[in-house]
This record gives structure tokens, sequence and C-alpha cells, in this order.
């Protein structure tokens, strides 16, 4: 899969036997992949495609050079917008960020170099999070007169716990990696310049699984983790229910009884 619709802004690559791994790269080197209108449509038209598409198993999350992940919104865009023109621009900025979130199988983000409002916050979208050492985070959206506004202030409080995100956002600071794994804001730290092929291999480890076990996992946890136990049981039960009776269960436990790897049917 590669993206043709947004050449220089998004791009997408398939990794492994069958492509079942795709990465979304951010592609804005000049601007160090500042979400301007454009981008953001971008991200959205592609986080779609990569959605409907049933062969996709895991996604990882990239840009295309090392100096940032993502600096956040394009401030210099901003400047030039009316107030009418910010409104217009408001829907497909959400549609960037929803498209990422709301990837139906797993997806991780590999983070080098700057990761800061809205670039950290298409990060906290993402499953994972795997950052180089090199790499700071941060939601400094106050320090400009705003808030986090791509899920940021609720991403980022279901991460850490309130006290922790409240710290983060009002004083607007960058944590380094280091601080960041401390805090529970990314999930593990590789050396500088490792980080995307860490994601790539963890997940290529992923897609060996099953791809219907994995969309109702995924499923599963995002519906229930917001629910009580009761209610979050009853959504398992019916994500089990969409596993329990599918071609990948009936493969996965003839390939576990015959000792043999499994060949999914996905369905």
């Amino acid at each position: 899969m590669t993206s043709t619709d947004a050449p220089g802004l998004v791009r997408t690559e398939r990794h492994g036997e069958g492509g079942h791994v795709v990465e979304i790269v951010l592609d804005r080197p000049d601007a160090l992949n500042a979400v301007s209108t454009a981008m953001a449509e971008a991200i959205g038209r592609v986080s779609a495609a990569v959605a409907a598409d049933p062969d996709v198993r895991c996604v990882v999350l990239t840009s295309s050079q090392a100096r940032a992940f993502c600096v956040g919104a394009d401030l210099k865009e901003r400047n030039t917008m009316s107030d009418a023109e910010l409104v217009r621009a408001r829907p497909g900025n959400r549609a960037a960020y929803g498209g990422i979130l709301d990837l139906p199988v797993p997806a991780i983000a590999a983070v080098e170099g700057f990761a800061l409002g809205g670039g950290f916050e298409l990060a906290l979208s993402c499953d994972l999070i795997i950052a180089g050492e090199g790499a700071a985070v941060g939601l400094p959206e106050v320090s400009v007169g705003v808030i986090p506004g791509g899920g940021g202030t609720q991403l980022l409080t279901r991460r850490v716990g309130w006290s922790r995100a409240a710290s983060m956002i009002f004083t607007a600071r960058r944590l380094t990696a280091a601080q960041a794994r401390d805090l529970g804001c990314v999930d593990e730290v590789v050396a500088t310049g490792s980080a995307r092929a860490r994601a790539l291999e963890l997940a290529s480890a992923i897609a060996a699984n099953s791809p219907v076990g994995l969309r109702q996992a995924k499923r599963a946890m995002r519906l229930g983790s917001d629910l009580d136990l009761t209610a979050g049981l009853e959504i398992e039960d019916n994500c089990w229910r969409q596993t329990a009776f599918s071609g990948d269960r009936a493969e996965g436990v003839a390939a576990f009884a015959e000792k043999r790897p499994p060949r999914w049917p996905g369905r």
C-alpha cells in the first residue's frame, strides 16, 4: 500500500510476509511534520484507508526524519487563519487524530526527536509508544493560549492518571524519553534511532497472531475501559463470541493440536 493522495505529507509502506504490517509515515520534513490543514486531511484519509483494509493486522506510525516525530499544529498557518477558517478546519483536525485512535488493529507509535502538542497526541492515539532515548514529549498548548485539542486531555489522563496529566498539561513542560517512561507516558525507551526498528519488530510479533483475535481484543479493551466492570465483562463476552465461532479459532486450535504454525483465514 502506498498513499498517492498526499504526496510529501503522509505515505504508507507494507512490511513482512503478506504485508500485514502497515507503516504510516508522517512526511513533511521541511516543517518537522507540523500538522497543517492539508496534512490533517491527509492523515484522516490515509488512516481511513488503512482501517478499511482487512489484511492489516498492525500499524506503526513513524516520521520520515529523525529530528522530529511531529511538532504539533502548524502555528505559522494558524497565525494567518481567521476565526471562521479555524472553525472550518476543526473537523479535519479531529478526523486526523480520530482516524489514528479508531484504527481497529493494534497501533504503535515510533517516536524520535520532538513529539510535542498535536504530535504527542498522535502518539497517544496509538496503543503503544516506543521512544528513542533522545525523544522529547509534551503538551505545551496552554503556553500559546489553547488546550490540547487532539485528545490529549483525555488520552494522557487515562494513561497516567489525573495528577500526572494535570502536572504535564498545566505546566506545559517537556519530558525526556526516560522521564516519560517513568511517568507511563511512553511504554519503552530504546537507543536513539532505534524506535522504528523496535516498533516494526514488535508489530511483526503482533501480526503473527489471529487477525480476528487482535481486532476483537482491541475492541473489547477500548469499549470496556471506561465502563464499570460488569458492563465491561458484557462487552468482553460479546467480543469473545465473535472469535469463538470464527475460522481463526478453528485454525488456531487445529494448528496447536498439529504442532504447526497457524494459517489464519482472518474471518
